[in-house]
């Protein structure tokens, strides 16, 4: 479904298609023959199965455009004292993403993933750049805890960003898709989010984000104590939950992902806040995790709560939660080495190698 097809009165998504069932058992019948005891690459054959059965063929086609995909924006909440850095160190941070310097610049360098960042509502009167500022909503979103975050408009043009977003990626070449996250205090709407799609209690979901000490921890769960209350009122409509509870960068994510898994395209998640927004991505597109895998496990509770609920095992557990994409790009390779061992390692009949012993059938 591309974008033009979605009114914009309101946000629908398509039915979403699960990855091809035929894909899947080819390569797990291919896995039993290649040089190897069966099941002997453990999680790499199970990924290598899912990428098959994303791309819909065995063996899968070696990724060549993974893409990273970062949104940045400040949130209200964070004037409340839930974060250990001021908000004005967001538009600080898209600054040294532009010039290549941060953290996700390196990793995906690496990893051989390129990156964009895209200004959501990050709090300056213009973008650093105009060709990020594209689809800004606002200067920061509303303090949750007493306001909605966003407008209905806002949110609406958010979540259609994201989903113009991920048809532009995939247009432009991309199979392989990251969304990643920048801005100070992010982590509290998305622990609100978590608690509310996983009914969580604010203890259970409030963690330590940018490295609060106890009375930062204990402002943080007040304020997820007090947005959780308003998003429980609008919990039956996911449009609602993200205008009342999420954010403009969240939101703009929630459409991303959900217009990934439209366009048959896999994503790796990342952390807290690119989790939290496919907890609703989920609920906007039902069935869209089937296309998604967890990159990492971060340090973030609510984390583990939301890669609970969506049923994902994450491929690392690195104590990641620096978010930017980060936590996934590190599993990139890992994903390149299932999909090549499917696509390049040879099978017992073309090494001239014994197969498996077969049992004889009982008379």
């Amino acid at each position: 479904m591309d974008s033009d097809s979605i009114p914009n009165s309101t946000v629908e998504f398509a039915d979403i298609e699960q990855p091809d069932e035929q894909a899947r058992s080819a390569a797990i019948e291919l896995h039993g023959k290649l040089i190897k005891p069966a099941g002997s690459l453990g999680r790499l054959e199970e990924l290598g199965v899912w990428i098959a059965a994303c791309q819909g063929q065995s063996p899968p086609r070696p990724f060549t455009r993974p893409r990273v995909v970062v949104f940045a924006g400040d949130h209200g909440i964070a004037a409340k004292g839930v974060s250990a850095y001021p908000q004005e160190v967001t538009a600080q941070l898209v600054g040294s993403l532009l010039t290549g310097g941060a953290a996700i610049n390196v990793l995906a360098a690496s990893a051989g993933a390129s990156v964009r960042v895209v200004d959501m509502a990050v709090d300056t009167d213009a973008p650093a750049t105009p060709s990020i500022g594209e689809f800004k909503v606002r200067r920061s979103s509303g303090s949750i805890d007493t306001e909605d975050a966003l407008t209905d408009e806002e949110v609406r043009a958010a979540i259609l960003a994201g989903v113009k977003i991920a048809d532009a990626e995939v247009d432009g070449g991309a199979d392989l898709l990251i969304a990643g996250d920048i801005g100070i205090g992010n982590s509290t709407p998305a622990s609100v989010l978590v608690a509310a799609l996983t009914g969580s209690e604010p203890v259970a979901v409030v963690g330590r984000g940018s490295g609060i000490d106890d009375n930062a921890w204990m402002r943080k769960a007040t304020a997820v104590r007090d947005a959780l209350r308003r998003a429980r009122t609008v919990l039956a409509d996911p449009v609602a939950l993200l205008r009342t509870a999420g954010g403009a960068d969240i939101a703009a994510m929630a459409g991303f992902l959900a217009q990934a898994a439209v366009r048959h395209t896999p994503v790796v998640l990342d952390g807290l806040v690119a989790g939290a927004a496919a907890l609703v991505a989920e609920e906007l597109a039902p069935g869209a995790r089937q296309w998604w895998v967890a990159g990492q496990r971060g340090g973030e509770p609510a984390h583990a709560l939301l890669l609970d609920h969506l049923d994902l095992e994450p491929i690392l557990d690195l104590d990641v939660r620096l978010g930017e994409g980060t936590g996934a790009v590190a599993a990139l390779p890992l994903l390149f080495m299932a999909a090549r061992v499917l696509a390049e390692m040879a099978t017992h009949e073309q090494a001239g190698i014994s197969g498996p012993i077969t049992p004889a059938p009982e008379d």
